[in-house]
């Protein structure tokens, strides 16, 4: 006999076990009962991997650095310090791997909300030689800039400093692509460090990464992360045109023999995996260069290595029908060359100024002007500055300052603007 109120109370838990059997069986659901395991999400793109502290540099020694460059650093004004971040990305087939890049903060406690420079570098065939590996030459941009007040997020791209694989060079999807994970990984960094980005991006490149920025700045203009906005672009010789004047430039002089050398063996090694420009090196390099020139440039050996390995011109580098077929591409290797060849093709709403030289033999005038022409023809004019009779690094150490002041007047006048819209703002009610 049950006490009084028993049978409610049975009832009662004969419910609570229905409920408790029914909500078992959503939680493990599935055939036979066994919990479908959630498939594990992939690692977000920009994800970032690791920080690691590599250099930090007082005023002076910033300033010292320069100088000894050759550099004006009349506009330092704060220390430096850089990490080296690992962080998610894709390879040009759209895989998931890592790559390494350098980010750089004004060492000023002051300043914890910064604005963010994207600054891509130049060739380079040694993957130790890269920005957040090396206090080289491709430290140089981002610690100016770094100095002045702004972040910097210099990509290695990748396979180049502690990313795996070999770099695919010249190819420009993938540049945008590391260089924009980069961006979202010092976002990520410069948090953990204390330090804000604003989302204000200002970018320029030298040489392969000139034509890097002006790419990365399209796709940041056309929303490819809502966390950032473009700003100003100002990118310093950039191989914007390969079909029409790099290559051309091989052949009729504009390009110097070394750098024509080194240049060309990089780009159809590179090319060659992503296009298939040739079954065998022996169709396109002539011996004893075809046995070598692949395993040279595999980001181990050094360009000094490389150049020594290989003849003194391009004649003697190729074979008398890949030779003829340069001279006239077509087919996959006219496509290769125009796959890289549309970074101006748009038009930008920002500032953008670009930086060249007459007496640069390496990446000839021609490249620049090509790109005002196609900007103008979206209606976008983009001022040249010729840096005159200086050679390819010498149009980068003297456009560096140059570019750093233009940003300050871009960000100055940004600033100007917003203040005089709070400030004279009409009250509330009235037009």
């Amino acid at each position: 006999m049950l006490p009084r109120g028993g049978a409610a109370y049975v009832r009662g838990m004969v419910k609570a076990i229905a409920w408790l059997v029914g909500a078992t069986t959503l939680l493990v659901g599935g055939v036979g009962g066994y919990a479908p395991v959630p498939r594990a999400q992939p690692a977000p793109r920009g994800g970032l991997v690791s920080v690691e502290a590599v250099s930090t540099r007082t005023p002076t020694q910033v300033a010292e650095f320069l100088a000894a460059a050759g550099i004006d650093s009349t506009e330092v004004r704060y220390g430096v310090r850089g990490y080296r971040l690992t962080y998610r990305t894709i390879t040009p087939q759209g895989t998931r791997t890592t790559a390494t890049g350098l980010l750089v903060l004004p060492d000023d406690g002051r300043r914890t909300r910064l604005d963010l420079v994207a600054d891509t570098h130049g060739t380079m065939v040694d993957r130790d030689y890269a920005p957040s590996a090396a206090e080289d030459d491709g430290r140089l941009s981002p610690y100016l800039h770094a100095s002045v007040g702004r972040a910097v997020a210099a990509p290695d791209y990748l396979g180049l400093g502690a990313g795996p694989g070999r770099h695919p060079y010249m190819d420009t999807a993938s540049g945008v692509s590391a260089s924009l994970d980069m961006l979202r990984a010092a976002r990520t960094a410069a948090r953990q460090l204390g330090r804000r980005l604003t989302g204000d991006v200002y970018g320029t490149g030298f040489s392969q990464g000139g034509q890097v920025a002006m790419a990365l700045g399209r796709a940041l203009s056309r929303g490819a992360d809502a966390h950032f906005r473009l700003k100003a672009l100002a990118p310093v010789s950039g191989p914007y045109d390969i079909a029409g004047q790099e290559m051309p430039g091989l052949f009729d002089g504009r390009v110097n023999d070394t750098s024509g050398v080194l240049y060309l063996a990089y780009w159809l090694t590179a090319q060659n995996r992503l296009h298939p420009l040739y079954q065998d090196p022996g169709e396109a390099f002539r011996e004893p260069y075809a046995r070598v020139v692949e395993g040279l440039i595999d980001t181990r050996h050094t360009t000094e290595e490389v150049l020594g390995a290989l003849p003194g011109t391009v004649k003697e580098l190729l074979t008398p029908g890949f030779y003829a077929r340069l001279q006239r591409p077509r087919g996959a290797l006219l496509d290769a060359m125009r796959d890289n060849d549309r970074t101006c093709d748009w038009k930008p709403d920002v500032p953008v100024r670009l930086y060249t030289a007459s007496g640069d033999t390496d990446v000839p005038m021609g490249n620049t002007l090509s790109c005002a022409r196609q900007l103008a023809g979206h209606g976008k004019k983009a001022p040249v500055t010729d840096q005159g009779a200086v050679d390819h690094n010498g149009a980068f150490r003297k456009s560096v300052p140059q570019i750093v002041r233009l940003f300050d007047s871009v960000a100055g006048t940004a600033q100007y603007q917003l203040f005089c819209c709070q400030k004279f703002q009409a009250p509330h009610g009235l037009p």
